[in-house]
């Protein structure tokens, strides 16, 4: 059974270990880029939830939600003001193929549903545009592009 776990002292060294293929680099920051990002999150006065995602007692990726904008982020998009996104999302070349991605989605959307940080209206996320892979998981879940970017990133949302 998947299941999703708060970055912890005891479990992030396993996390650090974790790496997409050379091909899928360019797609998703590493996870120490993201931890240390969840980290200035919150201390500029953001959220940033870094989870590991688990089969049973191993762990097979990394996923971050945010909420809002932190005191540094100069350059938002108008959507994260006052919503959740999905921020990271990644699985690790050894698990890929087997439905991990889906069911993270699914169990950080249940996590977000449960409003940590206050009701939203909306889930955002945003992806290269020649990551396909990611554009069907995020389109079944029903997300679609804005036509917005984040960066050179496409942004695609959710109505909670």
């Amino acid at each position: 059974m998947v299941r999703i776990e708060k970055v912890n002292g005891k479990n992030v060294w396993d996390l650090l270990k974790l790496k997409v293929s050379d091909e899928q680099r360019s797609f998703v920051a590493s996870n120490d880029t993201s931890i240390i990002e969840a980290y200035t999150a919150i201390t500029g006065n953001g959220y940033a939830f870094p989870f590991g995602i688990y089969e049973e007692n191993t762990p097979v990726g990394f996923l971050m939600i945010g909420f809002d904008v932190d005191d540094y982020w100069d350059d938002a998009p108008e959507i994260a003001k006052g919503n959740y996104n999905l921020w990271r999302l990644m699985i690790d070349k050894a698990y890929q193929g087997r439905g991990y991605g889906k069911e993270a989605v699914s169990l950080a959307l249940d996590f977000i549903k449960s409003s940590p940080c206050g009701l939203a209206e909306y889930c955002w996320l945003s992806y290269e545009p020649e990551n396909e892979v990611a554009k069907k998981l995020y389109s079944s879940f029903g997300f679609n592009e804005t036509g917005d970017m984040d960066g050179e990133e496409l942004i695609a949302v959710l109505k909670l």
